[in-house]
């Protein structure tokens, strides 16, 4: 898996990509596998969906920050600490449906 993610960093363009899909996920498997050895399956499971949760926010931060960069015109460094607010609530907000 992690080749094949190595493999896909080196192919996409702009190469300033290819740190997400060489890095990611190796450390997401390499905590995930430290994880079931230490502390077990079910453990490595609340893992794994805290971290879908936190793509997920990632996912909402990233489109939230570029919708006011593109279409508001704001600043940068406005746009990314305004957004966090975004990040926080669909991560927690996730969260808690998933633990209920």
């Amino acid at each position: 898996m992690v080749s094949l993610f190595s493999f896909i960093g080196e192919i996409v363009e702009p190469k300033s990509f290819a740190g997400l899909f060489g890095a990611a996920p190796s450390i997401a498997l390499a905590s995930l596998g430290l994880t079931i050895v230490s502390r077990g399956a079910a453990n490595a499971a609340i893992e794994c969906r805290s971290m879908l949760i936190g793509a997920v926010a990632f996912g909402c931060y990233s489109a939230t920050v570029t919708r006011l960069l593109a279409r508001w015109r704001m600043p940068a460094m406005r746009a990314a600490i305004g957004a966090l607010g975004v990040w926080f609530a669909v991560a927690y907000g996730l969260w808690f449906l998933v633990l209920d």
